[in-house]
């Protein structure tokens, strides 16, 4: 059994109290490399809580990340079946 660890960088911005983007990358044993945004916008009303806009902004890019990765598998899947695939999540 090999012991496999992937890193998933995320960096964070912030515009002012209102705004919290969201970068995630990820680079895979092969060398590919992955690159995701997620972002998140307090509504005027709400109440200043910095660490719910980067969990959302953070969540919103890690789901896309974790969509691009499935669209990658099911393309290494046809490439190694001849066979349209369709993983789910």
């Amino acid at each position: 059994m090999r012991a496999l660890e992937w890193h998933i960088d995320l960096d964070f911005s912030e515009d002012g109290d209102k705004d919290t983007r969201t970068a995630a990358s990820l680079r895979l044993p092969d060398d590919t490399r992955m690159r995701a945004e997620g972002h998140a916008r307090r509504h005027p009303h709400d109440p200043l809580q910095t660490k719910v806009g980067e969990e959302l902004a953070a969540a919103r890019a890690l789901n896309d990340l974790a969509r691009q990765l499935l669209a990658k598998a099911a393309d290494d899947i046809e490439s190694a079946t001849h066979h349209p695939a369709h993983p789910a999540m």
